[in-house]
């Protein structure tokens, strides 16, 4: 499995954790409630679905129809994913993995995306992770800028400015929370169905979109998932 496929996993497990839901709705809160999916297709979604279902951590349940022109002219009811009991335990045992990946960009989104389902100690130790991997390329960082300063142009010195400023930013956002999270505080006031939408810096850092942003418009499929 792909990191990218494990990420998509996780995040489909996260919301049906919440509620049953259909594919174009999954969709949906997955391009609005987690930036690092915003560009993806049914083409990616399905497959996922379907491997989930055969490994018994979703079961799939006919949608219903309401309306009667829908059911005149034939068209299938949509199918509603539920997440099985071995899916909640799997993906509890997920979330409480705190391994490197949970550090990396994407993987980190979404993991933020989910803390208000993850324990406190968990958190604690992916915020601190997650801290710890951008010190360590923010130093790397300000040494490559130091050796090729002088050889740089003024434009291409500021995009490594640029650079090195939005990791900085995320570095003093990353210790907000950890001290939050040290006095106990949780941040849910803006969480929408459980899951997060925090914001944090874009780009090279990989973060979260903030609250408000609207994906670009979709056509539901009515056939599919």
């Amino acid at each position: 499995m792909s990191r990218r496929s494990g990420i998509l996993e996780f995040a489909v497990l996260g919301l049906l954790r919440e509620s049953p839901m259909h594919g174009y709705e999954l969709r949906k809160r997955l391009n609005t409630s987690l930036g690092v999916f915003r560009a993806f297709s049914y083409g990616t979604l399905y497959p996922c679905l379907k491997t989930l279902v055969a490994n018994g951590w979703l079961i799939e349940e006919p949608g219903n129809i309401t309306e009667p022109a829908a059911t005149l002219a034939g068209r299938r009811a949509k199918i509603v994913y539920r997440l099985t009991a071995d899916g909640k335990e799997h993906f509890e045992q997920l979330l409480s993995q705190t391994g490197p990946d949970a550090y990396e960009d994407e993987h980190f989104a979404a993991r933020f995306a989910f803390f208000g389902q993850t324990s406190r100690d968990v958190r604690m130790r992916v915020l601190e992770g997650r801290r710890s991997r951008l010190e360590e390329r923010l130093e790397k960082m300000r040494a490559s800028l130091a050796r090729t300063r002088e050889r740089l142009d003024d434009y291409t010195l500021e995009l490594q400015r640029h650079g090195m400023e939005s990791v900085e930013r995320e570095v003093r956002w990353l210790n907000e929370l950890i001290e939050s999270e040290r006095a106990g505080r949780d941040l849910r006031g803006s969480a929408t169905g459980g899951s997060a939408q925090q914001d944090t810096t874009s780009g090279a850092t990989g973060g979260l979109p903030r609250p408000g942003d609207d994906p670009r418009p979709d056509t539901p499929d009515d056939t599919a998932t």
